[in-house]
Order: C-alpha cells, then structure tokens, then sequence
C-alpha cells in the first residue's frame, strides 16, 4: 500500500513537472512569435514610409535619390547584413534590451532597403503575397514545432542548398538569364519553406527551464531573428511569382 502512494506521489510531481516546462515552452515560443511579428511590422511601416517620403507626385525627391541612386544605397543594402552578423557573433555579450534594440534597428534598415518593391510591384499584389506568405509561413512553422520527426538531417541539406542559392544569385546578376532565375526563385522557395520547419523545431529545442531571464530573452530574440529572415526570404521569392509588375 505505501509503495502505491509513493508511485501516485512520484507521478504527481512528474506530471507538475510536465507541465510546467509545457507552460514555460509556450511562453518561450510566444515571445520568440512575438518579437518576431513586432519586427515584420517594423520593417513593413518603414518600408511603406521611405517608399512614401522617397516618392511625391510621382517624382523622385532628394530622399529617394539619396538611398536609391546615390552611393548611400550600398549602406543601406550592407548594414542590416552586418547587424545579423554582429548579433549573431556579440549576443552573448549583449543585454536582452540591447539585443532587443539591435533587432528593432535591423528590422527598420530592412524596411529601407526593401522598399524598392513598391518601385517594382503593385501594392495590391504586395498585400496579397504577403497574406499568402503569412499563411503558409504559420503551416510551415507549426509542422516544424509538432512533428515527432528530427528534422536536423534536412537542415543540414537546406543549409548546403542555400549557399548554392547565395552563389547562382551573384552568378546570375552578370548573366541576367530570366531562366535562371526562375529556378532561383522555385528553389528558394522550396528551401526557405523547409527552413521554416527545421528552424522552429531548433528553436523549441533551443528551450531550457533551468536557463535565467537573461539567457532566455537572448534565445528568444535570436530565435525572432531566424524565422523573422525566412518569412522575408520566403516572401520575397513568392513575390517574384505572385507579384503583379507596375506598367
């Protein structure tokens, strides 16, 4: 009988334990959802607002001059390149706010460099590509976060595959081939959908109950990070298919 009730108490306090790392998780992974939204609609307004300040009544102002035709464009392409690098090597280092405020800026500088596709695109097609890319991006990542399957050995591939993609882009800005990038496009796509996969399961994985407040907002900030760049690349290359041209 006393080695029943010792059974029935050591379940309890499993099942306790149980479900508080689920409830822990969950919050880690709405914060990363949230962070990670909050970034997608910053770079969204400042994307929309440069387009805005860089174009009135149609004519091209100093503005638009500056970060579209002046040498202060590279700035504005290279700089959010390297604050991913600088967070990714200098997070350990960083407070979670300071972190937090890194991303804020990346997403922002994203947001001017991106606005040149209200130059190339129709903000209709723009909206409904981005609607598209959200549901598909929330199937992916929820797949990612359920299955019992180890999606590390596909990660692995995609990782491969993107650098192949990295390198056929430059090789194509001299080529200007409409057929490779076409290929480009179909093969981004399928490599930043399983990478939406692959990189919700590591982040869930990422989770630990015992790690401080400090260490958890610095996973959570990166794990924003990560799947923040799949929607945009995902969008991007589903944009060059489902986006509408300007006449």
């Amino acid at each position: 009988m006393a080695d029943l009730r010792n059974y029935q108490a050591r379940m309890a306090t499993g099942a306790r334990a149980d479900a508080a790392i689920d409830e822990g998780l969950r919050a880690y992974m709405i914060r990363v959802y949230n962070l990670m939204a909050i970034g997608l609609a910053i770079t969204g307004v400042a994307a929309l607002a440069a387009f805005n300040f860089a174009f009135v009544d149609g004519q091209l102002t100093a503005f638009g001059q500056a970060i579209y035709l002046s040498p202060l464009r590279w700035v504005v392409i290279l700089a959010p390149v390297a604050l991913v690098f600088f967070m990714s090597f200098r997070i350990d280092k960083l407070s979670v706010s300071a972190a937090q405020t890194t991303f804020w800026i990346y997403a922002a500088l994203m947001g001017l460099s991106l606005s040149t596709v209200f130059l190339v695109y129709t903000g209709e097609s723009i909206t409904r590509t981005f609607f598209i890319t959200a549901a598909s991006f929330g199937a992916l990542s929820l797949y990612g976060y359920t299955t019992k399957r180890d999606l590390s050995g596909m990660g692995s591939f995609l990782i491969m595959g993107l650098f192949g993609l990295i390198i056929a882009s430059l090789v194509n800005m001299f080529l200007g081939s409409s057929a490779l990038q076409f290929a480009i496009s179909v093969i981004g796509v399928l490599i930043f959908a399983g990478l939406t996969a692959y990189d919700t399961q590591q982040i869930k994985e990422m989770y630990y109950e015992g790690d401080s407040t400090l260490v958890a907002g610095r996973k959570a900030i990166m794990g924003a990070l990560r799947l923040y760049l799949d929607f945009i690349n995902l969008f991007m290359f589903m944009l060059q298919f489902l986006g509408s041209n300007r006449e």
